[in-house]
């Protein structure tokens, strides 16, 4: 296991529809490091936005094949990444602002 900074964890948050719907429950979407297990990315949380974490789920987006295609004739094929995304679920009371004030 590898001695990861919280910045190296926590990629960026996640918004979709589906993970703001979340929210209310106190469930936060995060993208993090492949090599991130989920000991880590609690400690990350609870440092970087000073909450107490309930419980980290974890899943792996595997690569989808995409076609590009470079001119009329050429055609190659290509991958979108593997993604490692962690679902954070906060103890009640606490609560994440990931807009910030806009």
């Amino acid at each position: 296991m590898a001695n990861l900074h919280a910045s190296d964890v926590l990629r960026r948050p996640l918004i979709t529809e589906k993970n703001t719907l979340l929210t209310p429950l106190g469930q936060y979407t995060f993208e993090v490091a492949m090599t991130a297990n989920k000991i880590q990315i609690k400690q990350a949380v609870e440092k970087v936005f000073n909450v107490k974490v309930k419980a980290v789920n974890t899943m792996i987006t595997k690569p989808k094949k995409r076609r590009v295609y470079r001119s009329k004739t050429q055609k190659q094929t290509g991958a979108t990444a593997a993604v490692k995304k962690a679902v954070v679920t906060l103890q009640p009371g606490y609560d994440i602002d990931i807009f910030g004030d806009i």
